[in-house]
């Protein structure tokens, strides 16, 4: 298929995708679109960023404008349930500017916002409805919409759906769904638990696997740099520096720890924000809306980042700890080299998390190549993501958080004070196990 026209789309939405100067469908979509416009239930394996939002929305959105007429008050004719906030962020705008001029109700409805908006929004029923489980569940509870009409269940990054324990959700809420339907599961990965949600949730589907779990776009550049803890702010600052006006967006484990790290960079004349679990719907939209546009330009978050965001200007991805699920890694380093653009992923790799390097050279079946420092002898019997703080040069950064004793050595702003300047570090705190968790959502 070398374009969409060939796909059985609706017009209007063949005239939008130009308008949008999409012409070629990927390979996820080529194979996707014609079976789910047939009909067929679907299982669609495929990595971040490959298209798999436009390969089921789109034959999606061609069935429900065949309709016709209107959805009934509080009912819902597709349901696209999203591990994230971001992700059904995303989703929503994207089915918004394929289905511009059709006559579709597209809503989004997720935590951090208000409830009482939101279901007056469903009052008038649905066509699409893109929603993260926990406040679907919440607007169920208070009658605010049913399922009973639902004709399309779509499960969007499920992996991670169940990585962070939506399980429980996801069952509870198939079974407000009629099992007359089209269910359409896709993942980046298949563990045997994904293979039990499919195999309860899908009839007879068909199987699209366009890229082997694991594997990393080809167009990013990636590197590993050997450090120590303590020193991962500084050479972090380091990296950014040399690229100014560049966005990028850095990878911590914790809340706290991107917190803190935000601040020490904007102390250091970084533009940086920060997005966690713990920050509000509003403060989300408002943190990403600037870095997208370009007013900040380093985005410091937690995993709740690592899927669903799709901005093409990002051109660097900085792993400022490592993650302790190996293929979380893959998804945050799909945050660059989006749109057919090059990117560049750099990994800071200190000695407590040389288990968990291997453990994603492993997933990924190649090793990432050496860009900075010497490789750290592995500890003994630790296990991946079995972390604890190190005593090394101040407070190091456990709980992710970065050591605040100095300053990039290589900045091209005016540099400001830094707390603990002048040798004034803070002693080594007591070593204590780090939270082995790394969805922060």
């Amino acid at each position: 298929m070398e374009n969409f026209d060939n796909l059985g789309l609706a017009p209007i939405l063949l005239q939008n995708l130009a308008g949008l100067g999409l012409h070629k469908p990927t390979p996820i979509q080529a194979q996707g679109i014609p079976h789910i416009i047939k009909g067929r239930d679907l299982l669609g394996l495929a990595q971040t960023g490959t298209g798999k939002t436009a390969a089921f929305g789109l034959p999606m959105l061609t069935r429900i404008i065949a309709y016709g007429k209107r959805p009934a008050p509080k009912t819902v004719r597709a349901l696209i349930l999203a591990p994230t906030r971001e992700l059904a962020t995303q989703i929503h705008d994207n089915l918004s500017a394929f289905a511009a001029g059709a006559p579709v109700r597209i809503q989004r409805v997720v935590g951090g916002a208000s409830i009482n908006v939101q279901s007056e929004k469903l009052s008038k029923g649905v066509d699409v409805l893109i929603a993260t489980p926990g406040r679907l569940l919440d607007l169920l509870d208070r009658r605010a919409l049913v399922l009973s009409e639902t004709k399309y269940l779509v499960l969007d990054e499920a992996d991670q759906m169940l990585d962070i324990g939506f399980i429980h959700a996801l069952r509870k809420i198939a079974k407000l769904i009629p099992d007359e339907r089209q269910t359409l599961l896709f993942s980046a990965t298949m563990p045997k638990l994904m293979e039990e949600l499919a195999d309860s949730y899908l009839t007879d589907p068909v199987r699209v696997q366009v890229n082997p779990p694991g594997k990393a776009a080809e167009k990013i550049e990636q590197g590993v740099h050997f450090t120590t803890q303590g020193e991962k702010a500084t050479l972090l600052a380091e990296y950014i520096a040399k690229h100014p006006k560049e966005l990028a967006v850095v990878f911590n484990r914790t809340k706290h720890g991107s917190d803190k790290l935000a601040k020490l960079l904007d102390k250091w004349g970084f533009s940086v924000a920060a997005i966690h679990g713990n920050k509000s719907q509003g403060q989300r939209e408002r943190a990403l809306a600037a870095f997208r546009a370009g007013e900040v330009e380093v985005l410091v978050a937690t995993d709740v980042a690592a899927r669903g965001l799709d901005i093409p200007q990002v051109a660097h991805v900085y792993n400022y700890d490592l993650p302790n699920v190996p293929e979380n890694y893959v998804h945050r380093i799909g945050r660059t080299a989006r749109a057919g653009r090059d990117g560049r992923a750099v990994a800071f790799c200190a000695p407590l998390e040389m288990g968990d390097l291997r453990a994603i050279e492993k997933a990924m079946k190649a090793e990432i190549p050496v860009i900075g420092g010497m490789a750290h002898e592995e500890p003994a019997g630790l296990k991946p993501g079995a972390r604890q703080r190190q005593g090394q040069g101040g407070r190091p950064g456990g709980n992710g958080g970065p050591r605040q004793g100095g300053k990039p050595q290589q900045r091209a702003p005016k540099p400001k004070a830094v707390i603990g300047e002048g040798g004034n570090q803070r002693p080594a705190r007591r070593p204590s196990r780090r939270p082995k968790s790394a969805h922060n959502i």
